[in-house]
């Protein structure tokens, strides 16, 4: 294992959601495909946190999770549609509601003082783009707190998919470790919200 990790807390949708997010993935045109596509192995996740952690640091990392989530209860996660970036990411949208962004922001206060520079080594494999280093370097100061959009990433596609909205329950938190993508790549440990 490299001395960094590209840690991710995210959320994970029950199976019913998470075999939705794997079938709208895998209808995404073959032409616009550029490597990311959800299954087994690329989890779909709502992201609370990212970051460059040391292995080390670990345990200490999950006892702050640990403390945060004490006591918490399920969250209503309500996916609102697709949408896509300028750059072809497509995802289903997610609305920020003021149990998630509280969430969000007591893990992103939580974990600070564990963040890192890292590189492409951090990363499940080894391997990451440019663009996915940049991210996770990148997520405290361009898409937390008030730039936090919550969403589970599908792939590209010059046009967002058809999504109908619907709306799940979140009990499952876990601390993945991210690949190229930033893709949850692998578990390192879950957490139950009851």
């Amino acid at each position: 294992m490299s001395e960094l990790l590209a840690l991710d807390m995210a959320t994970l949708p029950p199976p019913d959601v998470r075999a939705r997010a794997v079938r709208v993935s895998a209808g995404l045109p073959p032409a616009d495909f550029e490597g990311l596509r959800l299954d087994e192995e690329h989890l779909p996740h709502v992201t609370l946190t990212q970051q460059f952690v040391r292995a080390a640091d670990l345990d200490r990392v999950f006892g702050r999770v640990d403390e945060v989530l004490r006591g918490r209860l399920p969250l209503t996660i309500r996916v609102t549609g697709a949408a896509r970036t300028p750059g072809n990411t497509v995802w289903m949208a997610v609305e920020q509601t003021k149990d998630l962004a509280e969430l969000h922001d007591r893990l992103m206060e939580a974990l600070r003082e564990f963040e890192r520079v890292g590189g492409a080594e951090a990363f499940a494999d080894g391997e990451a783009r440019l663009a996915d280093i940049a991210w996770v370097a990148g997520y405290r100061m361009t898409s937390s707190v008030l730039s936090y959009r919550p969403h589970i990433t599908l792939g590209h596609a010059s046009e967002p998919p058809p999504v109908e909205p619907f709306t799940f329950e979140a009990t499952i938190i876990a601390a993945c470790h991210l690949g190229r993508f930033c893709t949850c790549r692998r578990i390192l440990r879950s957490w139950t919200l009851r």
